[in-house]
């Protein structure tokens, strides 16, 4: 299994699920104090290289409190 596959499209899942872009998720992560630019957001989750805390983030941005794994 490919982890970093995985890890990206959960999180690709959820942000579609709630048609959320990138440009989006950037102001979002943003108001929770977290400073990331588009570019960079679209990089991490392009090659799924991301860590937790990321992921914890973008999921507190999204509002998702819980996430269900395959």
């Amino acid at each position: 299994m490919d982890w970093n596959q995985e890890a990206r499209g959960l999180l690709r899942a959820e942000m579609a699920r709630r048609k959320i872009s990138y440009k989006i998720l950037a102001n979002r992560l943003e108001k929770i104090g977290v400073q990331e630019s588009v570019k960079g957001i679209a990089n991490k989750i392009g090659r799924g290289t991301f860590s937790f805390a990321f992921f914890l983030q973008c999921m507190k941005a999204l509002e998702i409190q819980h996430v269900e794994l395959r």
